[in-house]
């Protein structure tokens, strides 16, 4: 890559299991248009990576890119990659695109490769740092609001307020700010070297990041679709495409 050039930014495909679609007789490797389109007008080559759980070929992707976004999705991170057994209200699993994601992701944070994890992929980033999760935010947080509100992606849905001192504070220069969230899992437990950045009206925590890497950010909500219309969204893109940019190795 030359000096100059838009750096290069892969972001993990989502999976659709053959066994469970209606239309295909295959399985499919697929991801939203919005990511890609969020990336390039931050000034990103964006790349999709679809799996692989070979070592080589993992440390390759990584040899290539300038970052990483993990991408959201309609599944749940299996609880025994955090060491507790399933409740029923444990929702649809992709071991395929977890281990993929969690694999991606540790060797990514060994390299101190910029990572942001968008909804799902925050919850993979606390995760492979030691972390857990709520299985499911209705059952086991009494008394929280309701965080699946995928009717209002496009607008945004709730509130959170974002901790001073934190790297996301920085970049979007709010101390709240609207998101749009459609998760039922959050963050239990905090895995190694990660703070809270933002925090829901009802307690759930809705960002983290790093303070053993130079950029490690994961948020639970949508910013590549609000950054369409918000521009502290557009902010949280643009810095973190920026950093990959400035990080790069000539």
């Amino acid at each position: 890559m030359t000096r100059g050039s838009a750096p290069l930014i892969g972001i993990t495909a989502d999976f659709a299991d053959r066994n469970h679609s209606k239309t295909s007789t295959e399985s499919t490797l697929f991801l939203p248009e919005r990511y890609t389109t969020a990336v390039e007008k931050a000034g990103g080559a964006p790349v999709v990576l679809p799996f692989t759980n070979a070592r080589p070929a993992l440390r390759r992707y990584l040899d290539t890119l300038d970052g990483l976004v993990i991408s959201g999705g309609n599944f749940d991170i299996h609880p025994r990659y955090y060491g507790e057994k399933a409740i029923p209200a444990l929702g649809n699993v992709v071991p395929t695109r977890t281990e993929f994601e969690l694999d991606v992701a540790r060797l990514a944070l060994s390299r101190d490769l910029p990572v942001l994890g968008i909804c799902g992929g925050a919850q993979a980033i606390n995760v492979v740092l030691g972390g857990s999760l709520y299985q499911d935010i209705a059952v086991q947080c009494a008394g929280a609001g309701e965080h699946q509100q995928s009717a209002k992606k496009a607008t945004g849905g709730h509130r959170v307020e974002v901790k001073e001192g934190t790297l996301l504070r920085a970049i979007v220069q709010r101390a709240s700010m609207e998101v749009n969230t459609t998760h039922h899992q959050a963050v239990k437990e905090l895995g190694k070297g990660l703070v809270v950045n933002a925090v829901a009206d009802d307690g759930i925590i809705e960002g983290i990041e790093s303070i053993r890497h130079s950029f490690i950010l994961g948020v639970q909500w949508h910013p590549e679709v609000l950054a369409r219309r918000q521009p502290a969204q557009r902010r949280l893109i643009s810095y973190f495409v920026e950093h990959c940019a400035r990080k790069r190795k000539p």
